[in-house]
C-alpha cells in the first residue's frame, strides 16, 4: 500500500502566497491552508484575531523521487530566506488511508458573517433558525472557510448578493462560495476551476447541500466563458494575485454585465494597489476594500454603458 509524506509549514500572511505556490510544484493534488488558532465558534468579528499565521500542508508519495523532492523544496526555501524569513518544513509519514483523512482533524464548524455556518459533512452541529448552513467535504480541493480570503468572500456575498442574480465563481475549489451564493438566493451559479478534482468536489458538495440544480460545476477558466455572450451579475475570483493580474490582461473585466459587480480576493495588502490598477485598466472600478489581517478583497463594478 502506498505511503505518503505530509509536509507542513507555519507561515505568516506575507509569505503564505509564495509558499503555497512553492508547495504546489511538489505536492499531490494541491495545497491546503488553514488559519492557525482560529476560534471555531463565534459570531462577533471583533472576537476573531487577525490571521497572523497560516498552516500550509501538501502531500508527497513516499516513492523513489521523495528525497529529491525534499532536497529541491528545502533548497528553494533556502533561496527564499535570503529575501524574507521562511519557516522550516515538518514532515510526517501517513498510510494511504490516513492521507485522505489527515486534514479532517483540523476542520471544525465555523460561523462567518451574520448567518453563515460552515461545517464538515461528518460533524452536525445544531443550527439556529437564522443560520444558513453549508456542509462540505473538500477532500483535496481548496476551500474550507478557514482561510481569510474565503472568509472575506463569504462576508461580501452575504452583504451584496441579491436574490435571482447569476453568479460566476472563477476558481471554485471545494465549491464553498458557489454553494453559499446559491443558498443566499442566486438564480444560477457557474463554478469553474482548472483542476478537475475541484470541479468534482464542487459538484459533490453542491449535491450534498441540495443546490445541484443551481450550481453548475465545470473544469475551465476565463477562456471557457469569454467566447460566449453570457455575462454575470456577480463574479467571484478567489485566487492568487499574480493570476488575477494575468487574467486582467486577457479580458477578465468583460465577465460582469454592465452595472455588475466583481469580487477579487487572494490579495496580500502589499499587492492591492497593483491589482487594483490592473483591474481598472480592464474596465472595472473599485468600490471598496475589505481587509482581514494581511489579506485584501477588492469590490469592483463594471460601469453601466
Amino acid at each position: 500500500m502506498m505511503k505518503w509524506i505530509e509536509v507542513s509549514l507555519r507561515a505568516d500572511g506575507e509569505s503564505a502566497e509564495a509558499l503555497a505556490e512553492l508547495l504546489g510544484r511538489f505536492g499531490h493534488q494541491g495545497v491546503s491552508l488553514e488559519q492557525d488558532g482560529i476560534p471555531p465558534d463565534t459570531w462577533d468579528e471583533s472576537d476573531i484575531p487577525p490571521a497572523e499565521y497560516l498552516i500550509l500542508r501538501a502531500y508527497f508519495p513516499a516513492d523513489d523521487k521523495l528525497e529529491e523532492k525534499k532536497r529541491q523544496l528545502e533548497s528553494a526555501l533556502g533561496h527564499m530566506r535570503l529575501m524574507y524569513p521562511m519557516p522550516r518544513p515538518t514532515y510526517r509519514q501517513l498510510e494511504a488511508k490516513d492521507w485522505a483523512e489527515a486534514w479532517k482533524a483540523h476542520y471544525q464548524p465555523l460561523r462567518i458573517g451574520q448567518r453563515l455556518l460552515i461545517r464538515p459533512l461528518w460533524i452536525a452541529p445544531e443550527p439556529t433558525e437564522r443560520e444558513i448552513e453549508i456542509a462540505l467535504d473538500p477532500g483535496m480541493a481548496f476551500g474550507t472557510g478557514t482561510h481569510p480570503t474565503t472568509q472575506l468572500c463569504l462576508e461580501a456575498l452575504e452583504e451584496l448578493l441579491l436574490p435571482g442574480q447569476d453568479v460566476l465563481d472563477l476558481g471554485s475549489g471545494s465549491g464553498i462560495l458557489s454553494i453559499a451564493a446559491a443558498k443566499l438566493g442566486a438564480r444560477r451559479v457557474l463554478a469553474l476551476d482548472i483542476d478537475p478534482i475541484a470541479a468534482q468536489a464542487t459538484s459533490q458538495n453542491a449535491e450534498a447541500n441540495g443546490v445541484s440544480d443551481r450550481v453548475i460545476a465545470r473544469e475551465g477558466s476565463l477562456e471557457s466563458v469569454l467566447p460566449s455572450a453570457r455575462r454575470f451579475d456577480l463574479v467571484i475570483v478567489n485566487i492568487l494575485a499574480r493570476v488575477i493580474l494575468q487574467l486582467a490582461e486577457r479580458g477578465l473585466g468583460q465577465l460582469p454585465r454592465p452595472g455588475g459587480r466583481a469580487l477579487f480576493s487572494g490579495i496580500i495588502d502589499s499587492q492591492a494597489d497593483e491589482v487594483e490598477a490592473a483591474l481598472q485598466r480592464a474596465g472595472l472600478e473599485t468600490m471598496a476594500r475589505r481587509q482581514r489581517g494581511d489579506w485584501i478583497l477588492l469590490e469592483t463594478v463594471r460601469p453601466a454603458e
